[in-house]
């Protein structure tokens, strides 16, 4: 584990120069009704290499999804930048794909057009052959071939998840942003779509930025788990360096005892050093 003060945090030139993603000094600061300022964020610094899993968890209000959002470009930061391959963000893009947790399907549409709408949002100009290829590709993918007919209605929650990450994977983005993609989901569901992801991961490669609350899960997925400490004024408090080789299997990692050192280290983070009631 690593146990990192505001210094140590700030990345040095080196990272700066070679890091696929940074995020450099990043704060957000919102102004109130009676005049004064909430600040959310308050000097945010992380490197990502291209290719790494990434999970970041901590409790409610720390943060969590405005630093991604940032990442993905929905919000500006107040001060401070992140740069993708040393490019500011400034603006969403399609090299940046988020998958939240509610699904965002259009209804009216089935898991297939709904797929097909994005490709065609940013590849008008390729055959209409090529695109119809390239959604059957990642709904096979993700195991529904057989629902490529069917609309969000009559879809499960677990299939109708899997319809979004085929959809933002089908994009090719140089990171995917999930935000607590599986947070809505019973447990059984839960389990099989992490499994997926980590397939899916292990077969594309494509760096990913993940929302948790699920200590378990992000220990499960990540290369490293970055936890926030509370907010307001949240930053990033300490990072957890997965030690697990890859290809993993749920069985294999649960069975290893480091597992049960780096929970309860994040869970000595979260519920003592920065205990909060609504984990």
């Amino acid at each position: 584990m690593q146990t990192l003060d505001s210094t140590d945090l700030k990345p040095s030139p080196a990272d700066v120069t070679d890091a696929f993603l940074v995020i450099d000094n990043l704060s957000k600061v919102y102004p109130t009704d009676n005049g004064d300022t909430y600040t959310v964020l308050d000097g945010v610094n992380l490197t990502v290499n291209e290719g790494e899993f990434v999970s970041v968890i901590g409790h409610s209000g720390c943060g969590k999804s405005t630093l991604l959002d940032m990442v993905s470009g929905f919000r500006t930061p107040t001060t401070g930048e992140v740069r993708l391959r040393s490019q500011r963000i400034t603006k969403p893009g399609p090299d940046r794909m988020v998958v939240f947790q509610n699904y965002s399907l259009l209804p009216w549409m089935s898991a297939f057009e709904n797929i097909y709408l994005g490709i065609n949002s940013i590849w008008r100009k390729k055959p209409k052959a090529e695109k119809e290829a390239i959604v059957r590709d990642h709904l096979a993918m993700v195991g529904l071939s057989d629902a490529a007919d069917k609309r969000p209605a009559a879809l499960s929650g677990g299939m109708k998840q899997r319809v979004c990450i085929a959809r933002a994977l089908a994009m090719r983005p140089e990171i995917l942003i999930l935000d607590e993609p599986f947070g809505a989901l019973d447990p059984i569901t839960r389990e099989e779509l992490q499994d997926e992801l980590l397939k899916i991961w292990t077969d594309n490669r494509v760096t990913v930025l993940m929302i948790t609350h699920d200590i378990d899960e992000a220990l499960l997925l990540s290369d490293r788990v970055v936890m926030m400490t509370n907010g307001p004024a949240a930053k990033v408090g300490e990072i957890l360096d997965v030690p697990f080789p890859r290809p993993r299997s749920r069985d294999r990692v649960m069975e290893d005892p480091r597992y049960y050192e780096l929970r309860n280290q994040a869970l000595d983070f979260l519920y003592h050093r920065y205990a909060h009631d609504d984990l």
